[in-house]
């Protein structure tokens, strides 16, 4: 059969890679990342799908898992402190592990993963790093994990020799993981939402109520978090009152919290706000106690971040972490913050462009999907020759 005999094929477009993005329901940071993750991937082309750890777990564990850490990190914070000791803190050396717990995800992942198909599979939270860890070493995963690392201070719980590869905020971290795992590490730096990298369009509003509230005093935000957790707030917001600025508190879904601290003379007390970027660009500077993502963000926009009292485990070995990387100040007392405010805050700046920092600048200088996508074309001979 020659050339002009053979039947006429429609031409045929590149297979998409087909990414299963694993995340957990453990606050707000976490799906964000998933989100923004996905956003980008899908944006390039990938099929992207999103699962939770926590739905893998049999029926109310995960559940059970999440309520017990919320009700630790804001009513036992010894006793989470304690268990971050045990379990997670950084350092050399052995130490239990969530092997078992990771173990009783298993059965259903491979159900996903053989309904998806994925050429590749992404946790983004601890717990289901440790799942695909130990279920590559198994061969019961057979597609590559990379793991996307969202801490600054990167405890044992991240790192498993089952996993391909490290995706990590920082060199510091890459190095980390690279020592931890003996598998590929790279700093591939922060996901954060594409607004939070462009003019906010809600600046102007935030600016107008804030001037409306307390004229001339510069405006500095207090982090809560999703779940509005913190170490003395009120007396934060009182401080800052009397020190002359305009304390702003983001409670997230915590009522109480927001309750408690509209009392307090000279707050602001905000729930759930849907528009961040806005009320970020319309401050001075932000009060972080977590290193998540709200602190990434506001470095995305250039505002200045103090940490300041930390929530124990995780959010005081993060906090710490990141200022020693000079990504951040750190105030270990009340007159250490204030000092550090008046350094930062600059009220006649508002609403004229920000520069970020240089180690800043470096968090957003590169892209996650640039490596992941490298991976699922299997480019990075490491990656096999690794396994």
């Amino acid at each position: 059969m020659t050339g002009a005999d053979m039947p006429h094929r429609p031409h045929e477009e590149p297979a998409r890679p087909r990414v299963l993005v694993i995340s957990a329901s453990m606050g707000a940071g976490h799906d964000a990342v998933a989100r923004e993750l996905g956003a980008r991937l899908a944006d390039r082309g990938a099929h992207t799908v999103r699962t939770d750890v926590l739905d893998l777990l049999p029926a109310h564990t995960g559940a059970a898992l999440r309520s017990f850490y919320r009700a630790s990190i804001l009513h036992l914070p010894l006793l989470y402190a304690g268990i971050h000791t045990a379990f997670l803190r950084s350092g050399t050396g052995q130490l239990p592990g969530p092997g078992g717990l990771a173990a009783l995800a298993e059965g259903r992942l491979s159900e996903v993963v053989g309904r998806e198909r994925p050429d590749l599979v992404v946790p983004v939270f601890h717990l289901a790093a440790q799942l695909t860890g130990g279920m590559r070493a198994k061969g019961s995963l057979r597609v590559p994990s990379a793991v996307v690392v969202t801490d600054f201070d990167v405890h044992r719980q991240w790192l498993h020799p089952g996993n391909d590869l490290y995706c990590c905020l920082t060199e510091d971290a890459a190095r980390t993981a690279r020592k931890a795992t003996g598998r590929p590490a790279a700093a591939t730096g922060a996901l954060v939402a594409s607004r939070f990298l462009a003019p906010a369009p809600g600046a102007e509003r935030w600016r107008r109520t804030f001037a409306s509230r307390a004229p001339g005093r510069p405006v500095v935000l207090l982090a809560a978090g999703a779940w509005g957790a913190g170490t003395q707030l009120a007396g934060t917001a009182r401080l800052l009152a009397g020190a002359g600025y305009l304390p702003v508190a983001m409670c997230g879904g915590n009522a109480r919290l927001r309750a408690r601290l509209a009392r307090v003379a000279g707050t602001v007390a905000l729930g759930w706000e849907d528009d961040v970027p806005g009320l970020m660009a319309a401050a001075d500077a932000l009060v972080d106690n977590a290193a998540g993502q709200t602190a990434l963000e506001a470095l995305a926009m250039g505002l200045p971040v103090i940490g300041h009292r930390p929530i124990p485990g995780h959010g005081k070995a993060g906090v710490r972490r990141m200022a020693a990387l000079g990504l951040t100040r750190w105030a270990p007392d009340p007159w250490s913050l204030v000092d550090a405010l008046d350094r930062v805050a600059d009220p006649g700046g508002r609403g004229g462009p920000r520069v970020r920092g240089a180690a800043a600048a470096e968090l957003f200088a590169r892209d996650t999907t640039d490596l992941l996508f490298s991976v699922c074309s299997r480019v990075p001979a490491t990656l096999s020759g690794a396994e």
